[in-house]
């Protein structure tokens, strides 16, 4: 009930997002669906029953992922203060984000069903001339409990992968827990890791008074470097270089370390290249169909597989290489402002980033491979491609929504200090220049390699 009123009273943005993963839902189901009725008109062949099963894994996988995306931004499940006073801690706000994932699955899996039945002919009459009967078994009665466990997969599998990543956990390193755990002096919970001698805690102002000279002597050399300490009074913020009189400000923190997947992206992408050359340069293998009337070896499916995960891998080590080199060679405040935003976004814009990437090279390769004298792209295919499309594009849109908010208070901070709106779009312009100018030609020639090993 909680989760169906914060649904209802959530902003129109928020309903549409959630409409979004509704009608990915209901793709997905469709396909599924169109799946169950191929087996049942054609039970002779099971096999290709089996690979059309295969190849919607894809599509599920794409509408989980961008319900994955949506239950992060939901801002009617984020924590708030206050809420664990009248029992909405971490564990039961992770609960109700994976409701309100669930019911907007389950409406898109409803909505499934239906157009199904309708094209099927049971609700009102067989349309388009009967031109769906073959591939949806119009002539045969259908499987209900069969149906309804496909139409389940979606809801289930989006809510425990909701559950499971958004599920409270305890950031702090593994030292600071023990220390947490641990008993001090006094019975106090917890313990500092400095020692003070017995009697300390009688004196007077003596912990304020220690503080303050630490503090003081923290904030010394940063004021002598032209730095302004940091919330945690350890790291320094370099201050912005004015630019027209105007911005005078902050910039939000670099991150402490780059991701640490770009080499394993990098090899992954590179295994699945050779596995793709490797099964060019094997003759009479066997041939698996693949969309749009395409065949090629299994060992093919392998190699764009890992290539996908090698892109998916590397992506926000690219995108905070790409940030790096926007501030290389004497930065002004506009690439400073620009490049330090992609390296604190890289993890939250570079996964979905690279699965775009990923998406992209293999319809261009698709695209390249086509034969206009072969058979034509069937009417699933096209719904495939296109959902799988759909949900990677809404899934890099509402990641950057999630940046945007998680970079709310670094505006408004610039906004006080004098910047104008302009430098604002100016530097989202200059960062989504720099991604395209580099996971552009990354797109094409990933796409180039993956088309070669089907090139006859």
């Amino acid at each position: 009930m909680l989760a169906l009123r914060l649904t209802r009273g959530a902003r129109p943005a928020v309903q549409l997002r959630r409409l979004l993963v509704a009608l990915a839902s209901a793709g997905t189901g469709f396909l599924l669906l169109c799946t169950l009725g191929h087996a049942m008109s054609h039970p002779e062949d099971p096999s290709g029953s089996l690979l059309r099963l295969a190849w919607c894994l894809t599509p599920l996988a794409a509408t989980v992922h961008l319900a994955l995306a949506v239950a992060r931004t939901d801002p009617g499940t984020r924590p708030r203060p206050g809420l664990a006073a009248i029992g909405l801690g971490p564990a039961r706000l992770m609960a109700v984000s994976a409701a309100t994932t669930a019911l907007s699955c389950l409406l898109g899996s409803m909505l499934a069903l239906l157009f199904f039945l309708h094209l099927r002919g049971d609700l009102t009459g067989m349309p388009f001339d009967g031109a769906a009967a073959d591939f949806l078994a119009a002539d045969s009665p259908l499987p209900l409990p069969a149906a309804l466990t496909l139409l389940a997969l979606v809801p289930a599998i989006a809510s425990v992968t909701v559950a499971l990543v958004l599920r409270p956990r305890d950031d702090r390193p593994a030292s600071a827990r023990r220390e947490a755990r641990s008993y001090g002096r006094f019975g106090a919970y917890g313990r500092t890791t400095a020692r003070e001698p017995f009697g300390a805690y009688g004196r007077f102002r003596a912990r304020l008074g220690a503080g303050e000279a630490g503090d003081a002597r923290k904030a010394a050399p940063a004021a002598e470097e032209g730095q302004r300490p940091g919330p945690d009074d350890s790291t320094a913020v370099p201050l912005v270089p004015e630019q027209n009189g105007t911005l005078d400000g902050t910039l939000p923190p670099a991150p402490a370390e780059a991701p640490k997947g770009l080499p394993w992206g990098v090899a992954v992408l590179a295994a699945g290249l050779a596995v793709e050359a490797y099964a060019h340069r094997t003759a009479g293998s066997a041939h698996t169909p693949l969309p749009a009337g395409l065949s090629g070896a299994p060992s093919v499916l392998v190699g764009w597989l890992l290539t996908a995960v090698g892109l998916a891998v590397a992506g926000p080590g690219l995108t905070h290489l790409c940030g790096r080199l926007l501030q290389s060679t004497r930065p002004g405040a506009l690439r400073l402002l620009a490049g330090r935003v992609l390296m604190a976004e890289a993890t939250r814009i570079g996964r979905p980033l690279g699965v775009v990437c990923a998406v992209a090279s293999g319809i261009y390769a698709m695209a390249l491979l086509y034969d206009p004298t072969g058979p034509e792209v069937g009417p699933l295919t096209t719904v495939g491609v296109l959902l799988v499309t759909g949900c990677t594009l809404a899934t890099l849109f509402t990641a950057a929504v999630e940046a945007k908010q998680a970079r709310s208070d670094t505006t408004a901070a610039l906004l006080r200090l004098g910047a104008p709106a302009t430098v604002l779009r100016s530097a989202a312009a200059l960062r989504a220049g720099a991604l395209l100018a580099l996971f552009g030609p990354l797109t094409l020639v990933v796409a180039e390699l993956a088309a070669l090993p089907l090139t006859p």
